[in-house]
């Protein structure tokens, strides 16, 4: 596992569990209003990724102090080591839970058929008709983004979606786009921009 960053403690990155957080390097998105940008890229100085041996290390010892472990990014989902470090962590006793763009639905299911993820929380960018401008690329993989949200609504898995609402770049009527497109009753959550460090520079001044 390519590994990014290691939280040792969130109480809110797994709604009602404390739970550390593992962030794999490497995206294929570009965000503009990305937050963990240095994470984006797939190419990595090899001194400054956490050797897969720390993290676990450092989990088996906060085990008694952790009841989750979150694993996000980047995008977890492009780690071809992701099944096999889940079937680490919760060896554990760990539950897990899993933040994905959505653009990988077949190891979205494989993970939720092998019962490898207890929670799922998938960004949605935006409505359909606006992924590309929310998402930075000029071809969203909108077929894989639909299908995981087909896999996630069948309800095999604990998750929700979430939108990350940007004031500078989604549309005034983006949320009820969003809600109309999204499954009925489906679990939708909305995040605050946070403009500090988006990977868009020009984002970084907006309010």
């Amino acid at each position: 596992m390519r590994i990014g960053g290691f939280l040792p403690l969130s109480l809110c990155d797994y709604p009602g569990i404390p739970a550390a957080v593992v962030f794999t390097q490497g995206c294929n998105f570009r965000c503009p209003f990305c937050h963990n940008g240095r994470l984006v890229s797939r190419v990595s100085v090899e001194g400054q990724l956490i050797p897969e041996a720390e993290v676990l290390e450092r989990l088996r010892i906060r085990r008694p102090a952790l009841d989750g472990v979150v694993l996000s990014g980047g995008e977890p989902t492009l780690q071809p080591d992701l099944p096999r470090f889940i079937a680490l962590v919760k060896s554990m006793g760990y539950l897990v839970k899993l933040d994905t763009n959505g653009s990988h639905p077949e190891v979205l299911e494989m993970l939720i058929r092998d019962r490898l993820v207890d929670c799922v929380a998938m960004d949605i960018k935006a409505a359909p008709d606006y992924y590309a401008a929310l998402s930075g690329l000029p071809a969203p993989p909108m077929e894989a983004v639909r299908e995981s949200v087909r896999l996630l609504a069948a309800g095999a898995v604990q998750f929700y979606f979430r939108t990350t609402m940007v004031p500078a770049l989604h549309r005034p009527d983006e949320k009820d786009r969003i809600r109309a497109w999204l499954p009925p009753d489906a679990p939708w959550r909305e995040q605050v921009f946070q403009p500090e460090n988006a990977l868009h520079p020009g984002l970084r001044r907006a309010v």
